[in-house]
Parts: structure tokens; C-alpha cells; sequence
């Protein structure tokens, strides 16, 4: 039991990592441009006809802007900035989540070409018109917006052509402060224009700078509020339009997510993978990312989230957009899980202390059913002798001879007599598992973790122990445990076993630090739970009768010595 145990337990982890390692998302790769053709730059977001309407003349402006400028909008979460010139975002920094360089992080991308879409431009599907909606000059309502208890920045631009826009963005209050509220309008000589609200490329970074096994780089995401559809660059190729009653969609990545929320209106929205160079990158190298829009109408209002994907900062805006977190199968266990490290954080005020108090807690809660599974396990020790009795009597049969199943008919009934349950030394150790799995999603896409340090040498919990001392402390406190935890396996069987704790080092090696926190803890817990054990029951010297046949068969041996 013990031996199918532990290979229950490896072979779980060969899967996990495996499919981390060859089927999930992998980071954005470059391509050397210096040695391949550069992937073009497409700027639309969605399909242009090739037939276009005739290019419109330069009109004077009548409701412009006199020079493009900048426009700051700061909030208590947010320093953002606009320009005049097509009334577009051109900087979405982060105030609490520093970047690479340790300065905010900007989730507009830095280094866009002029023909790359910035954040909410105008899109019509003529290439004039779109071309002279991204060079006006907007005239903007301020010059100025600190936004904390929600304010309005309007732009306006109008030419003697009869063209007019107008744009408003509204940055909401500090129960959201991710959000904004948009509204557009697009007219010529008084008729409605259609028209797309544009995102550019999205988000951030756009590559694994940091170079973990743990980043997954930007998908589309589309949710009808019960699940998310997860696109990713490969997948958009075979369709890049979609369009239905979705609740909310826009672009993911691992930490951060710009989404429209339908707000009870269909969607139609369009997705392209692009290609840029990567600034801060090795040279001739580019990242991808994926540029996107939605359809608008004049007048109407359209919700943005345009931030981290945080639990509870999510699940403000709208319930269902906390599945924009991808935290897999055991979902339903990591988000009490984070609530719990999250409420002890807000007096520890670290993570990775607030990590250990977790993991001694659920530990605790175990403790009754680990020690009765202690007291088993000693059980089937003292037991091995006559087991082995039993085996012997049985040895000559095949496992397909019916005689040999009166050989587990026995067993059951010395295991009856005694009072041994032989599978309760494992069910606490397989009870681990969907929580050890469960941390393991947690602290692979949990922002809260992102940066979070713990002491000394670790100074981010969800990245690998850069010195990679706790994963070797693990290892070496997986041996101990196992030296000294009852075991009814043979000799060869023990030495197999303790090749395991080699294993799973190798393992942790490059898996987040807060991970290999809980397993260290955990195994130390289990230690000093195990020495109590022990010291409460020490291990009684009993003669233990063999069955008369392993006595003939000694006797016979004597006999045959003597002569």
C-alpha cells in the first residue's frame, strides 16, 4: 500500500510538471529579426475592405486643440495620461505593482510604432478617415485630473468637412479604481458614423523578462460569466472575430487583464496577434501581443477594466470577472485558500510568515486523523512477521491460481483480528494532495504574490528560491521524515522510498519559494508530530506465534542440516 502510494504521489507530480513544462501556455519566444523577415505590424483590429472610401480632403478644424498635448489624470491606484492628439491613452501606469525597472508598471506598451493603435482610438474601416481620427487634435476639457472621487475628461474635435467626435472617459471612484466609464460619438454633416473602439496591442510587458517557467503570456478571453474562453495567438488565427452575449472579453495575461464589460449588450469584438520589438530586450529580438476591439455605438456608455487581476478588486467590479484567473481544476480550493492567506496577511503583513501560519494551520486540523494514521502504520509493523508468514505459505502459487487469493482472504482476517485498517496510514498523506496542488495554483497566478517577499535572500514568493536553499531544506526534511516514519515495506522497497525525497527536490527546484515554504513547513510539523508519536508509544517486544507451517519448514531444514 505504502509503495503505490508514493508512486501515486510521484507520478502526480511528473504529470503536474510535465504539463507545465510541455502543454501549458509558453512564454512569447523571440524570433531573431536580424537572421528572419520581421512579422508585420498590423494596426487594425479588425479586417480593413480593400476597397476603402475615398481619401478625405484636409479640412480646417472648427473644435480643436492648438498643439498636442498631455494630459495627466492621477488617482490614488492609477497615473495615467492622455494626449490630444486622437483623444487616446498613451500611458496606464499601476501605482502598487512595480515593473521589471521597480517604477510602476505601464500596461500601455511602451515604444508602440505611430501606425500601432493606441488605447480607446477610433476605428471606421477607412483607412482616411481613420488616419485623420488618429492625427486631430482633440480639445480636451482640462489640463489636469486628479480623479480620486471620480471626474470626467472630455475631448471634442470638429472640421469644416462636417466630420465631429467627441470622447469622455470617467476614471471611477476608489471602490473601483480600475475601471472606466467610456463614451463616444462619431458623426459627418450630422449622420452617424459606425465605428470600433480600438485597444492596441495588450498588455504590459508582452514577454517573460523575468524568465520563470510560471508566466503565461497574453490570450484573448472572452466569459459568458459562468467560464472563460481562454485564445491564444495560435488559436485567433483560425478565428479572430467573435461575437455573442458575452459578459465581458478583451485581453489576459498573467497578471493582468484589460476587459470590456457588456453590461448586458452582445459583443462583437475582433483579436489579432502583433509583433513589436521588445525594448530592454537583447537586440533583433520582438514580442507578440494581441491587439483588439469591440464594436461602439454613438452615445452609448462602455465599462473598462484596465487592471490587475486581483481577487477582490475582480470581484468589485463584477463576480464573474474574478475567472479571468486561471486557477485550474482546483479552483474550488484555492479560492478559500487565498481568502484565508489573505485575511492572516492583514495582521502578519507578510506573505510568506503569513504562508507558514497557513500551512501550520491546516496542519493542526490534520493532526488527529495523521496521528491515527501513525498509530496504523506502527500497527502493520508489529503485524510484519506473520504477514510474512502467510506470504511464505503462499509463495509456490501463481497470482492466477485460485489458492492464491486465500492468501489475501487471510491477510483480511488477521488484519480484522487485530484491529488494522491497512489503508489508514495513507489516506492523511493523500488528503495533501489537492491542497499541495491547490498552493501550487495559488502562488503560480495569484498576483497578491507577485513581488511578495519573505526575509532575507527571497524577495519573491512566487518566483524559485534564487539561491535554492528552502528547496534543498525540504528535501533534506523529506529524508528525515521518512527515516523515521513506521513502515512495513521491505529493505529494497525503503531504499526506493527514500530516493524520493532526491526526487522531489529536483522538482522544487524551480518551483515558486511560497510552494516550497508550505512543503517545508508541512514536513516539519509532520517531524515533530511523528517524534511525539513515537515517544507516546513506544514499540512493544511481543513473541509472535508462526504459523505451524513456517515451523515444519524450519524443522525440515534443521533435519536436512544434520544429515
Amino acid at each position: 500500500m505504502e509503495r503505490r502510494v508514493f508512486l501515486a504521489i510521484l507520478l502526480s507530480f511528473v504529470v503536474l510538471f510535465g504539463y507545465q513544462s510541455f502543454f501549458a501556455p509558453k512564454p512569447a519566444e523571440f524570433t531573431d529579426t536580424a537572421s528572419s523577415a520581421p512579422a508585420a505590424v498590423t494596426t487594425a483590429a479588425y479586417p480593413v475592405a480593400s476597397e476603402t472610401l475615398p481619401a478625405v480632403d484636409t479640412a480646417a478644424p472648427l473644435v480643436a486643440d492648438t498643439d498636442a498635448r498631455e494630459i495627466a489624470v492621477e488617482t490614488d491606484s492609477v497615473s495615467a495620461t492622455f494626449t490630444s492628439q486622437g483623444a487616446v491613452i498613451t500611458s496606464w501606469r499601476l501605482k502598487r505593482y512595480p515593473g521589471d525597472d521597480g517604477e510602476p508598471l505601464d500596461l500601455v506598451p511602451s515604444d508602440l510604432p505611430p501606425t500601432a493603435a493606441r488605447p480607446f482610438a477610433f476605428e471606421t474601416g477607412d483607412a482616411a478617415l481613420d488616419a485623420t481620427l488618429a492625427s486631430a487634435l482633440f480639445k480636451p476639457s482640462a489640463e489636469r485630473l486628479d480623479a480620486a472621487e471620480g471626474q470626467t475628461l472630455a475631448f471634442e474635435y470638429g472640421d469644416a468637412s462636417g466630420l465631429v467626435a467627441r470622447k469622455a472617459f470617467t476614471i471611477a471612484a476608489d471602490d473601483q479604481p480600475y475601471v472606466l466609464t467610456f463614451t463616444a460619438s462619431l458623426e459627418r454633416n450630422g449622420s452617424p458614423v459606425p465605428f470600433r473602439v480600438a485597444f492596441g496591442p495588450s498588455l504590459g510587458v508582452g514577454w517573460n523578462s523575468t524568465g520563470s517557467s510560471y508566466y503565461y503570456p497574453a490570450v484573448a478571453i472572452l466569459s459568458d460569466g459562468s467560464s472563460a474562453e481562454r485564445w491564444d495567438d495560435g488559436d485567433l488565427a483560425g478565428q479572430a472575430r467573435h461575437q455573442g452575449a458575452y459578459r465581458w472579453a478583451g485581453v489576459s495575461d498573467h497578471y493582468f487583464l484589460s476587459a470590456v464589460l457588456s453590461d448586458g449588450r452582445p459583443l462583437d469584438l475582433h483579436f489579432q496577434p502583433v509583433s513589436l520589438p521588445a525594448p530592454r530586450a537583447p537586440e533583433g529580438t520582438q514580442r507578440t501581443y494581441i491587439a483588439w476591439s469591440t464594436a461602439g455605438m454613438p452615445g452609448e456608455t462602455m465599462r473598462v477594466f484596465y487592471g490587475p487581476k486581483d481577487f477582490d478588486i475582480l470581484k468589485a467590479v463584477d463576480g464573474s470577472l474574478v475567472r479571468a484567473i486561471d486557477f485550474g481544476m482546483f479552483a474550488f480550493l484555492v479560492v478559500p485558500l487565498l481568502t484565508a492567506l489573505k485575511w492572516i496577511n492583514g495582521y502578519i503583513g507578510n506573505f510568506g510568515w503569513s504562508i507558514v501560519t497557513l500551512t501550520l494551520i491546516i496542519n493542526a486540523l490534520m493532526a488527529p486523523l495523521r496521528h491515527k494514521s501513525l498509530v496504523s502504520m506502527r500497527k502493520m509493523q508489529k503485524l510484519q512477521p506473520e504477514v510474512k508468514a502467510i506470504q511464505e505459505r503462499y509463495k509456490k502459487y501463481k497470482v492466477t491460481d485460485p489458492e492464491r487469493q486465500k492468501m489475501n482472504t487471510e491477510m483480511m482476517a488477521l488484519y480484522r483480528e487485530r484491529g488494522v485498517n491497512p489503508a489508514a496510514g495513507c489516506v492523511p498523506m493523500l488528503l495533501t494532495f489537492p491542497v499541495l496542488f491547490a498552493f501550487y495554483a495559488l502562488l503560480s497566478v495569484a498576483i497578491e504574490l507577485r513581488g511578495a517577499p519573505w526575509f532575507g535572500w527571497i524577495h519573491d514568493l512566487s518566483a524559485h528560491d534564487p539561491l535554492y536553499i528552502t528547496p534543498l531544506l525540504m528535501g533534506g526534511s523529506m529524508f528525515y521524515q521518512q527515516f523515521i516514519t513506521p513502515t512495513s515495506a521491505d529493505p529494497t522497497q525503503q531504499k526506493m522510498m527514500l530516493m524520493m525525497p532526491v526526487i522531489f527536490s529536483v522538482m522544487f527546484l524551480w518551483a515558486p519559494s511560497g510552494l516550497v515554504i508550505y512543503w517545508l513547513f508541512s514536513n516539519l510539523w509532520t517531524i515533530g508530530q511523528q517524534l511525539i508519536t513515537n515517544r507516546m508509544a513506544q514499540p512493544e517486544v511481543t513473541v509472535i506465534s508462526q504459523a505451524p507451517a513456517v515451523r515444519r519448514l524450519k524443522q525440515k531444514a534443521k533435519r536436512t542440516g544434520r544429515e
